[in-house]
């Protein structure tokens, strides 16, 4: 029976134990470039004995982060900063990923700690894009219904992003298609509004993500695994719901997706969800009694809790996301807790009695 430090080998990649730090925006680049702080934290969490450590969202153009502090790899130039990242995670032993996003709608917003609001154009904000013309919220502008020309193109960025992705060493890649960013603001049918062939039906919902998958696979290295996040509901009457996500990973894995990260919700304001500990944890052990292998998330905060979540076969990885800002050693307490074997860094065996 597999339990929390028990390795999981998908492909041609072995990530040590069943622990991973979830890609959790930082907001703290400059024209996308990745720096200090983004080499610190999550190098410190692969230190701290994480098997999977996923890069922020990381957008594949510039209109397409969140924020003006957001991850790029949308030029070359890029690549370097994230190949010393991954060049130094991989050095502790751990799994190098990078989560490939683009915001849509929700692109072109203020950084958290100054009020995260939607930046107008004189405030250094941009236009945004989506499949339909609908703004995420009140007060904010409508964004740029995107054209099959301009679906396209995105398309190829997807792409090139994954081929600098490949060239900075990470081993694992993972498409961001939650959170009401733009993959997810096609798929629900809340903010798909369109009559041509990427709207209406389920079919047509998931297109723009399945033309985009085959065209990152065409660069993607085949014996690398390739990720999925998905909300697996809007939690919103009529939206995108659990059903909608069985039947994706139907076609994911056909597709080639090799797990599916399952979070909930993002794609509308003003949503109620019943949060709790372990709140999303049911999605992603529907998706592996699917017949896929999955990661949960979402309130996951203790060892014997990411532990009992393995062991029980609901789940084949425990994503952290705060817990992991709260304790970066996470891995090596949850061991002791455990009463696991884990090696330490050698530079921190001192400590490990």
């Amino acid at each position: 029976m597999a339990n929390l430090f028990s390795p999981l080998t998908i492909k041609s990649v072995t990530i040590k134990n069943r622990i991973a730090v979830s890609p959790m925006c930082q907001y703290s680049a400059l024209d996308g470039f990745a720096n200090n702080w983004h080499l610190v934290h999550l190098g410190a969490r692969a230190v701290g004995g994480a098997g999977l450590v996923l890069m922020e969202a990381t957008g594949v153009r510039a209109e397409g982060r969140i924020t003006p502090g957001c991850l790029g790899i949308w030029k070359d130039e890029q690549i370097g900063p994230l190949k010393n990242i991954v060049d130094f995670i991989q050095q502790q032993g751990a799994v190098a990923g990078i989560q490939l996003a683009h915001a849509g709608r929700k692109a072109s917003c203020n950084l958290p700690w100054k009020g995260g609001l939607q930046l107008s154009l004189e405030e250094g904000g941009w236009t945004t894009v989506a499949p339909s013309a609908i703004a995420f919220a009140d007060k904010e502008r409508e964004p740029v219904e995107l054209s099959i020309e301009a679906i396209q193109e995105l398309i190829q960025d997807f792409k090139a992003a994954a081929g600098r992705a490949k060239e900075a060493g990470f081993q694992l890649l993972e498409i961001h298609a939650a959170h009401g960013y733009l993959i997810h603001q096609f798929l629900s049918p809340l903010s798909n509004k369109r009559t041509d062939k990427y709207g209406g039906s389920f079919e047509n919902r998931i297109r723009f993500l399945q033309e985009l998958v085959t065209a990152v696979q065409e660069v993607w290295p085949a014996d690398l695994p390739l990720f999925l996040r998905v909300s697996a509901t809007d939690w919103v009457e009529n939206g995108w719901k659990l059903e909608d996500t069985l039947q994706l990973a139907d076609h994911a894995k056909k597709w080639g997706i090799d797990l599916m990260d399952c979070s909930s919700g993002g794609n509308m304001g003003g949503v109620k969800i019943p949060t709790g500990p372990g709140y999303q944890v049911p999605f992603a052990t529907a998706v592996k009694e699917r017949g896929m292998l999955s990661a949960a998330v979402g309130q996951i905060t203790t060892a014997v809790q990411a532990d009992e979540i393995i062991r029980s076969e609901k789940a084949d990885l425990v994503l952290l996301a705060r817990e992991m800002l709260r304790d970066p050693y996470f891995a090596l307490h949850a061991a002791a807790e455990l009463g696991e074997e884990i090696t330490w860094p050698s530079p921190y065996l001192r400590a490990a009695k």
